[in-house]
């Protein structure tokens, strides 16, 4: 399952509660002194909400792995750093079935399904204002960025919410709330899709 939404939206929560196998797509980020990184329109701030801040090539890699090995090296990321800090391995044994989920996840829907590796992809949606405080109050307890960038970036996110949500339902996504992902999430698990590696459900 590809499960994409705004941030904030509760993308992690969801996937922590479907109890399947959950591969962190925000751990694809560029780091910060890599020259590719857009920029913030009209400032020197780097846009960590663009697709262009993120190595979807190396993401589909770790899915089209998981899906024919069951396990894949996967970079360890601080937010707050901006940088990769490590790398571990992500093992999902036999599962039939595991998550990718990430803000950018709706970026990849096209490739996952050429390759044969998607039988799924949700955008959670809960509403700007509820999705603004609920990224801000996380942000802020993880330290992820200054507190004037998480204002700015907030700000910009939340009148921009919309066309985010539209984007990524556009590029294949079902737009849902919180309790219809889980729906899915579970029938999914229970139905997994006949094949004989996983598959991004």
């Amino acid at each position: 399952m590809l499960l994409c939404g705004p941030s904030g939206s509760g993308k992690s929560l969801v996937a922590a509660r479907s109890g399947l196998p959950v591969l962190r797509l925000d751990d694809f980020y560029k780091e910060s002194d890599d020259p590719t990184l857009p920029l913030v329109a009209g400032s020197s701030d780097i846009d960590w909400d663009h697709p262009g801040s993120w190595d979807a090539d190396v993401a589909v890699e770790a899915i089209a792995r998981l899906c024919a090995t069951g396990s894949t090296p996967v970079p360890v990321y601080d937010l707050s750093l901006s940088a990769r800090t490590g790398e571990e391995t992500l093992r999902i044994g036999r599962a039939p079935l595991f998550i990718a989920e990430g803000i950018f996840a709706a970026e990849i829907v096209g490739r996952c399904r050429e390759l044969g590796l998607l039988a799924d992809a949700l955008c959670l949606t809960r509403g700007p204002v509820t999705t603004f405080r609920r990224r801000f109050l996380r942000d802020l307890k993880e330290g992820r960025k200054s507190v004037p960038f998480l204002l700015r970036r907030g700000w910009r996110l939340m009148r921009t919410e919309r066309s985010i949500i539209s984007r990524q339902v556009s590029l294949g996504a079902h737009p849902c709330d919180r309790d219809e992902a889980l729906g899915r999430l579970a029938a999914a698990g229970r139905n997994p899709a006949a094949k004989d590696t996983a598959t991004v459900n």
